[in-house]
């Protein structure tokens, strides 16, 4: 198994606790979900028609300031184990450190992987993978920088997964260049991660096969109804994005007054520098907070931000200690 944040049944065993006891603070999640409200019968008992997803598309259009093509899937995730296939396996290379599953995924299907630590290395490869703002570390790219390496590789995978709350670092506008592929998730912006969704934004050629090899139903009733509300609501988005903002730089404080150096992060989650990683995260994980290390870098401690007001007080008190 990669290492990954949300693996709440391994804090459990060994700091003990209901999963309902927990604040997870390891995944960048926001804990202030969109507020789904009702959700009729008939997405739950019915398939959902063409239509129906034509319809969340055409919101995922609105929401990402896109007129390209659009493809929904069961979450980022989805899109990521089906990139193999698009294209004769060849040289792929992924700006790291990063998300994890992309280097497995296309190492298992017989692509030829290299992780490397510079930007102009991605060049020359069949296929070049950079996740934009990044994850653990929230480094980005410039635009005119992105633009400049699409024509020197085969296929360009931007994904998107944590660029909801900074809009103006989004590529969507762009999607439907030849050779440019983005990918965009649901869950973690809006919280709700158990919906699986996500979507795919690209030339009308690679979303169509993306397409036809996730099937005719991609995507549940429910998440295109709650889709479809969500990603229209501008006033929640814009609202969500400003407390995000305000929330992360508070985040930030508490962590200076505990000496840990910000590394780097995003509006969902933040990246720090302690003494000893491990330590801190027992420490929080003795009261029921979980947080992220990472076995590569022993120092790294990566922490999601709270949600409810009194999250916020128990980590304060337990950093306090």
């Amino acid at each position: 198994m990669r290492e990954h944040g949300g693996n709440l049944d391994l804090a459990r065993q060994r700091f003990g606790g209901r999963a309902d006891d927990w604040i997870d603070l390891s995944t960048g999640i926001n804990r202030l979900p969109y507020p789904v409200g009702e959700v009729g019968l008939r997405a739950w008992t019915a398939l959902p028609s063409r239509a129906q997803i034509e319809t969340l598309h055409q919101a995922a259009r609105h929401a990402y300031r896109t007129s390209g093509a659009v493809v929904a899937l069961g979450g980022a995730q989805a899109a990521i184990q089906l990139l193999p296939q698009l294209a004769r396996r060849g040289q792929a290379r992924v700006l790291a450190p990063t998300y994890n599953e992309y280097a497995g995924v296309l190492s298992a299907a017989g692509w030829d992987v290299r992780e490397v630590g510079e930007f102009d290395a991605l060049a020359g490869a069949d296929l070049a993978i950079v996740v934009n703002p990044n994850n653990p570390d929230g480094r980005c790219q410039t635009r005119k920088d992105l633009l400049a390496l699409l024509p020197r590789v085969g296929r360009l995978v931007i994904d998107e997964s944590f660029a909801d709350a900074a809009p103006q670092l989004s590529f969507a506008s762009e999607a439907d260049r030849p050779g440019l592929l983005i990918l965009r998730s649901f869950g973690k912006f809006y919280g709700l991660a158990g919906l699986r969704l996500g979507f795919a934004l690209g030339n009308a050629a690679d979303v169509a096969k993306l397409a036809a090899m996730s099937g005719p139903w991609p995507v549940s009733g429910a998440a295109i109804a709650i889709g479809c509300r969500a990603l229209r609501d501008d006033a929640w988005a814009e609202a969500t994005s400003a407390r995000l903002a305000r929330d992360s730089v508070r985040l930030d404080e508490m962590a200076r007054a505990q000496g840990w150096r910000l590394v780097g992060g995003t509006p969902l989650f933040r990246l720090y520098e302690t003494p000893d990683a491990l330590a801190a995260q027992e420490k929080l994980a003795r009261s029921q907070i979980w947080s992220r290390v990472f076995a590569r870098e022993p120092r790294w401690l990566r922490l999601g931000l709270p949600g409810r007001e009194s999250e916020w007080s128990r980590l304060a008190e337990v950093l306090a200690r």
